[in-house]
């Protein structure tokens, strides 16, 4: 891992010259960069890029990959790490985002891509990480096999029933999602599950122990669910051959519509074929007829490549002007519809009994469906904790706003999911009020990263909904929506459209493959300064959906420099000091809130464990030079008593003896009060406590301070912080 403290040399890849500059700039955050001008609030075309033709795209991703070496170097990554180009992007001003994944010693690394920021003229403006820095491991040589690593996966498996896996699903990994990167495998196992009887979930396991380090499914997915569709009379692309015509729509990439005639989820492809016939009229509106199916999804998908195009000058999935196939009638009985990016294609079933047999191509999950695949081509969320809500809520956000632009009058816009499938519900997901439905999460809380990820996706959902609809009750496409804030906020939205913009660049250019709601709420922040301004009305909005939802605090009101007035009897949320306590979230149990850190201190990662709770901070551990900072400002120290700083601490170390190599100091207003160090290394967490008698009635910053040298490791974890 790259050193947290360390300024990361910027690179400079001028692309088409393919040339390098130096210059110094924060490899884990944007730098200064060109923003829309304070105040403003003219949306720059495409969420600010340029439309580049594919051989243009083409291009500027070999020059990035030409400059890839270089630009590992000069990040500060190890010798053993190769980038591999993903894709380029192009601000109206000639700023450039290049996406890059990770390999060490060959092996993939799993959260291991980044995006480097550039002016046009080259010079590196920042750059976000998945996980900073250079990549250590102990070895590329595994304990375990691959069959043992297989016969691990099948027995930690917990999507899937009666789960199978032979040594060939099971291949070996970086796993850099934690804060220390393991040697792991990634072992794919099938079985019964939501999906169907040959569902698939990855579960990666540590290579040396055998633990579970995550797990997800693989079919990225609407579940539980079906999907009818009635687009009524359209019109689609088809193609003319020698015989009469087929579901092939030029205008879109050549996306070609099949059918998968029953085919298993384990082979979907198995006796497709594609829709082929003498004369072009398609369909009868209703199951009858087997083309009416592939009509609504050759619709939805159109629909879906002309809203990206005409929004965000994307085009297609890849942007690469490629257009996925898609299956219809795949299976039997099937109440499913997913995107696979290994195939580069979409499966949608026939629905079941619980939705009158009603096939799952409805536009607007059509929409969802194709946005996975632009997720996986852009930050590439991980489909499991946070990140995989977002993942989730990223395909209902544009599977919305695809609605919405179709302007079709037999299924209006409205920000209800699913709403045309013949559920018994009437719909599948509320982004208006997620918690609705009974299981969807419309408020964040510390057991998010926790919940199914269809579930947490409600986070997001109900930010978007209130960032482009604000508070208050309306009819939208014909269906009630109820504006509700977790904090008894109030406030307008900035429109859908805005909303999106701002969506799909934090999505394209800042997140990445671990990115949670913390980090989704810096990344659209930034997002709405580079479109609208630093100052401007929109990015404050956006800060107050975010709180709105329990995420963050509103920044200040443009033009005033004050934090907005607090709502009156706001419900308890994350930014609400605990009674009794002067710190803020001093159990972590409310992710970041209230602190700032170095790099991705605060934790809920397996690896470790939390003294009372799921969260803590885990500091150092990493057996190189490395400095840490995790601080806390204003916090106000009691007038009264002998007030003290109390928290609990457990030290693990590979040091031995009693001299102190590496250290954790405790700092207020940069005096250090106490020194830990791999001398007090314990078996479990011991509770400290530090006076400060000395800052009596004073507000003060606190700082925890680590410092390692390069020698062995040792980790300090932090639980428990309460002054008082």
């Amino acid at each position: 891992m790259n050193r947290k403290n360390a300024l990361a040399a910027g690179v400079a890849a001028a692309l088409a010259l393919g040339s390098v500059t130096m210059v110094a700039t924060q490899s884990t955050a944007a730098g200064p960069r060109p923003t829309a001008a304070a105040g403003t609030s003219v949306a720059q075309p495409g969420a600010g890029f340029r439309a580049m033709t594919a051989d243009a795209r083409s291009e500027a991703i070999r020059t990035a990959g030409r400059n890839a070496a270089a630009t590992a170097r000069e990040l500060g990554l190890g010798p053993d790490e190769r980038l591999v180009a993903k894709d380029v992007l192009i601000d109206a001003d000639g700023s450039r985002h290049v996406r890059y994944d990770r390999t060490y010693r060959g092996l993939t690394v799993i959260g291991g891509d980044l995006v480097v920021h550039l002016t046009e003229g080259g010079t590196i403006t920042g750059s976000n990480l998945a996980h900073q820095g250079a990549i250590r491991i102990a070895g590329t040589t595994p304990k375990l096999t691959a069959d043992d690593a297989s016969a691990k996966a099948v027995k930690h498996a917990k999507h899937v029933k009666k789960a199978k896996a032979g040594s060939k699903d099971s291949t070996l990994v970086v796993y850099a999602v934690g804060k220390i990167p393991v040697l792991a495998y990634r072992s794919t196992v099938t079985g019964e599950g939501e999906t169907g009887p040959t569902s698939r979930e990855a579960v990666i396991v540590d290579a040396t122990t055998g633990a579970a380090l995550d797990q997800y499914e693989l079919h990225q997915n609407v579940t539980g669910t079906g999907n009818g569709v009635t687009v009524g009379q359209v019109s689609i692309e088809t193609t003319q051959t020698a015989g009469g015509y087929t579901l092939t729509d030029p205008a879109h990439g050549g996306t070609i519509v099949y059918d998968s005639y029953n085919s298993p989820q384990s082979n979907p492809r198995q006796n497709a074929r594609p829709f082929s016939k003498t004369t072009n009229s398609w369909g009868n509106g209703t199951s009858s007829s087997r083309e009416s199916a592939a009509v609504d999804a050759s619709y939805g998908l159109a629909k879906t490549w002309d809203y990206y195009k005409n929004s965000f000058n994307r085009s297609g999935i890849r942007n690469n002007g490629s257009g996925a196939p898609a299956y219809v009638h795949v299976d039997t009985g099937l109440l499913n519809a997913f995107y696979d990016d290994d195939c580069f294609c979409m499966f949608f079933g026939d629905g079941s009994s619980q939705n009158s047999n009603t096939p799952v191509t409805t536009l607007d999950v059509a929409a969802h469906e194709m946005s996975h695949g632009v997720t996986a081509a852009t930050a590439n969320l991980t489909y499991s904790g946070e990140s995989g809500g977002l993942n989730e809520a990223t395909s209902d956000i544009f599977g919305t706003m695809v609605e919405f632009s179709a302007g079709n009058t037999g299924d209006p816009g409205d920000y209800y999911i699913g709403e045309k499938l013949n559920m018994s519900g009437g719909y599948m997901r509320r982004m208006d009020n997620p918690a609705a439905d009974g299981n969807s999460l419309s408020c964040w809380t510390s057991g998010a990263g926790s919940v199914d990820v269809h579930y947490s996706s409600g986070i997001g959902n109900h930010f978007f909904y209130l960032a482009a609809e604000g508070t208050g009750t309306k009819t939208i496409g014909g269906r009630s929506h109820t504006g509700t804030t977790c904090n008894n906020d109030t406030f307008s939205g900035i429109g859908k459209d805005k909303a999106a913009a701002v969506w799909y660049r934090a999505l394209s250019t800042y997140m990445t493959s671990t990115t949670n709601y913390a980090g989704a709420r810096t990344a659209t922040l930034q997002a709405a300064a580079d479109l609208y301004g630093s100052n401007s009305q929109e990015r404050y909005l956006v800060s107050k959906a975010w709180a709105a939802v329990s995420v963050g605090t509103a920044l200040p009101e443009p033009g005033t420099g004050t934090p907005t007035p607090s709502p009156t009897d706001p419900t308890p949320s994350p930014t609400t000091p605990p009674s009794g306590n002067a710190l803020i979230n001093g159990s972590f149990e409310q992710g970041t809130s209230g602190w700032t850190q170095s790099d991705s201190i605060i934790t809920n990662s397996p690896l470790q464990a939390a003294r009372d709770g799921s969260w803590y901070a885990w500091m150092m551990g990493y057996g190189a030079d490395a400095i840490e900072s995790l601080s806390q400002s204003n916090v106000a120290v009691p007038s009264t008593g002998t007030p003290k700083l109390t928290f609990w601490l457990k030290v693990s170390t590979q040091e031995t003896g009693s001299i102190a190599y590496d250290t954790l100091k405790v700092n207020v207003n940069g005096t250090t009060l106490a020194t830990y160090s791999n001398a007090n290394a314990s078996s479990g967490y011991v509770q400290k406590t530090v006076d400060l008698s000395a800052y009596k009635g004073q507000t003060v910053k606190l700082e925890f301070a680590g410092t390692e040298d390069t020698y062995l490791s040792t980790i300090f974890l932090l639980d428990g912080i309460t002054i008082g």
